[in-house]
């Protein structure tokens, strides 16, 4: 493809000629442009709630090529954050339960 302006060749996905700047008036780059919200709420969700910010990462990776590929990262992190999470919510949930068990079948003695 050529630059209407200035006519020199340029890559036909190009948004703006890299040569004198002006918008080659090619909307395939617009994709580039958009936001992949799902990708950045499930990322805080990961931090705050984290089967919503794993339902939502991984709704935000699967759209993120609608998006040019935008968010993506964002959504691998907010996967592995929740993932993390979850998983430490379960080994501390076993640890207080193996201590109120054993705190229990104690008796008095072991509090004084």
């Amino acid at each position: 493809m050529y630059c209407k302006n200035c006519g020199k060749e340029i890559d036909e996905r190009a948004f703006v000629c890299p040569y004198c700047g002006v918008q080659t008036g090619n909307n395939a780059s617009a994709a580039n442009n958009q936001t992949n919200v799902l990708a950045i709420v499930g990322f805080v969700l990961a931090f705050l709630v984290p089967i919503a910010g794993l339902i939502c990462s991984v709704i935000g990776k699967r759209e993120a090529p609608k998006y040019g590929g935008n968010g993506t990262g964002l959504a691998t992190a907010g996967i592995a954050i929740s993932i993390v999470e979850m998983v430490l919510a379960v080994i501390l949930t076993v640890i207080y339960v193996i201590v109120i068990v054993a705190a229990s079948t104690a008796g008095p003695s072991m509090w004084s």
